[in-house]
């Protein structure tokens, strides 16, 4: 089936948001239409340099909102929960990535259970179909820092020093998690409601889907994971940058320090600073440490344009503030 247009109510609204993806998102785009269920798609741009643009309109009914800057990953999803209508289901998708045949329709039926508020596939590389370790537990002081430490090697650690979920078994069937990588999420209609808008203001990219999925469960809902649907990403951030790098931990820290004390996140900082140390011949790691100790730097990471007037979001409760629980 064709992709549905503007004017049409859609069981699923899949809001990609994009930044020079001319090269991936159209097969993104061909895997939706592809689908089995009414879906609307968003391609909610952020400024981007190349031919994303064109790519994205030479598709039929593809809704284009062009921000005209880059307001990170959560201000791109914002602008898009925009053009939702009650009802209707919500897709998080990254531009490089593939939905398998029938993937969107198996997240979809684990909407059915009212107790579930974002439903994640198991995701694969793209390349090699091996598995990405998507799925995660709450940030705690030993789980990061057995990660820094021992990162993927001894899979199967104790749980209380690790943060990601790495062995084979915890893939095999569906289960709730904390939360679940961002590349892939569906949230249900009365999630997206009662949750709002995504913390733009505070996190430009990375652990914004660590926010929102702990927002999730403040609200009384769960996380699922479901291994039969699959979606296929490409890399797994092996590549970024050094400036990059460091907003992941810097992100991590400021994540963390909302919900805990001054010692607890001193601690924290310190297990986070270790996955540096341990790999000081990297030189992304060694531009990365000195902004987890130094919050006087952290201006100088890469952050969000100013929002154009058309595209606030007004939202009357912080995103960063929990909701009352649902019934």
């Amino acid at each position: 089936m064709t992709l549905l247009a503007v004017d049409q109510v859609a069981t699923v609204v899949a809001i990609i948001v994009t930044y020079n993806s001319a090269a991936t998102v159209p097969d993104l785009l061909r895997s939706l239409e592809s689908s089995g269920i009414g879906v609307r798609a968003l391609v909610v741009d952020n400024g981007s340099r190349d031919d994303t643009l064109d790519v994205a309109r030479s598709f039929q009914h593809v809704v284009v909102i062009p921000t005209g800057a880059n307001l990170g990953y959560s201000g791109g999803i914002n602008v898009g929960r925009r053009h939702v209508r009650p009802g209707e289901h919500v897709a998080i998708l990254n531009p490089d990535l593939v939905l398998e045949d029938g993937a969107l329709d198996r997240m979809l039926r684990v909407l059915d259970d009212a107790s579930v508020g974002i439903c994640a596939p198991q995701l694969r590389d793209l390349g090699d179909e091996k598995r990405f370790d998507s799925l995660r537990r709450e940030p705690t002081f030993w789980g990061v820092l057995g990660d820094s430490i021992f990162g993927n090697r001894w899979a199967t650690r104790p749980e209380w020093l690790a943060e990601t979920l790495r062995r084979d078994s915890d893939y095999a069937a569906p289960r709730d998690v904390a939360w679940a990588g961002g590349a892939a999420l569906l949230v249900s209609a009365t999630c997206n409601l009662v949750v709002g808008a995504w913390d733009a203001a505070t996190y430009f990219l990375y652990s914004e889907e660590t926010d929102y999925a702990r927002r999730t469960r403040d609200a009384g809902f769960v996380v699922r994971y479901e291994p039969s649907a699959v979606a296929s990403h490409v890399g797994s951030g092996s590549g970024q940058p050094a400036p990059l790098v460091a907003l992941i931990s810097v992100n991590r820290i400021r994540y963390f320090e909302r919900l805990h004390g001054r010692l607890h996140t001193a601690l924290f900082r310190t297990a986070v600073a270790v996955q540096h140390l341990l790999r000081l011949h990297d030189p992304r790691h060694r531009y990365a440490l000195p902004f987890v100790f130094n919050r006087g730097r952290w201006h100088d990471l890469p952050s969000a344009d100013p929002t154009p007037p058309e595209f606030a979001v007004e939202d009357p409760t912080p995103p960063f503030e929990s909701r009352p629980r649902m019934p």
